[in-house]
């Protein structure tokens, strides 16, 4: 499922909670005012008056319509209006009632309202910079030199990226392995794999002393271009596309290639020294 699609649910979910909240605190349906009287009241009030008098409403109105048409109607004399007098504001002040419904609308309104904000802030694909877009990380002649400065890996944290050289000699056999963007920065002499290890998600640091990546999770092992050397991880690294951009290096952290498939090494590389991480997840 895209970004959009998860956000215009989250939308439609959030608007469908807020009507929903609203009409049950603004619903006035058999609410009345102090004082009012329910039918039930009413009907056994007129059964206990017609128990006292012997006689039921049906008889008093009956009687009440003979006696108005054997008298007749007398006409009311005629009234000038009564002047227009503007209404006491605090006779007609909001009552008790309506004071809570309506915060309480309110307050959920706002609530509601930020909650859904944060959501599409958070779902919402970022236009630039951070991780989750894309991310500029340097010069290239920079990032080679800062790999190298490094003992061969260099951590980008805006990017959650490990950057490490890939061999020019190597490139033939990338061809074979990789395609698209991937290729397109093996091509400049440098690869951009995610932090993640792609077994369980430990974060996975670099060991100078093999000179490969070891998770310390669970031993497993990758050379410097991430392809699996050992462990438990069903794949290579993951990693990203990268651009090449007035010889910058532009990492794109909103979609993520999966790593190469076991047995997959295009550079040949074995450790280089004693490892860091044990088979079995442990220190040496």
């Amino acid at each position: 499922m895209n970004s959009g699609a998860i956000i215009g649910i989250g939308i439609a979910a959030i608007v469908v909670l807020a009507a929903l909240v609203f009409l049950t605190a603004a619903r006035k349906a058999d609410v009345r005012g102090a004082g009012a009287l329910s039918k039930e009241t009413r009907r056994r009030d007129d059964s206990s008056a017609a128990a006292e008098t012997g006689t039921s409403r049906a008889d008093v109105e009956g009687a009440a319509a003979i006696e108005r048409k054997s008298t007749g109607l007398v006409k009311a004399s005629s009234l000038p209006p009564a002047p227009w007098v503007p209404p006491d504001p605090e006779a007609i002040g909001v009552s008790r009632r309506q004071f809570f419904n309506r915060a309480m609308v309110t307050l959920m309104s706002v609530g509601l309202g930020s909650f859904g904000i944060a959501v599409i802030g958070f779902l919402y694909p970022k236009s630039g910079g951070g991780f989750g877009s894309k991310v500029n990380v340097g010069k290239l002649d920079d990032i080679v030199s800062g790999i190298r400065s490094n003992g061969g890996f260099l951590y980008m944290p805006e990017a959650r990226t490990w950057m490490t050289e890939y061999p020019k000699d190597a490139v033939a056999k990338a061809e074979i392995a990789y395609n698209g963007p991937v290729l397109t920065g093996m091509k400049s002499g440098v690869v951009a794999l995610y932090q993640k290890c792609p077994h369980l998600g430990c974060r996975v640091p670099e060991c100078k002393s093999s000179q490969w990546f070891e998770c310390p999770c669970h031993g497993s092992q990758y050379n410097r271009v991430g392809e699996k050397k050992g462990g438990p991880a069903p794949r290579g690294m993951d990693r990203w596309g990268v651009e090449i951009s007035n010889g910058s290096v532009i990492v794109n952290t909103q979609q993520v290639f999966q790593g190469p498939a076991i047995g997959t090494n295009t550079t040949g590389q074995e450790a280089e020294g004693p490892h860091c991480i044990g088979a079995g997840g442990g220190k040496h």
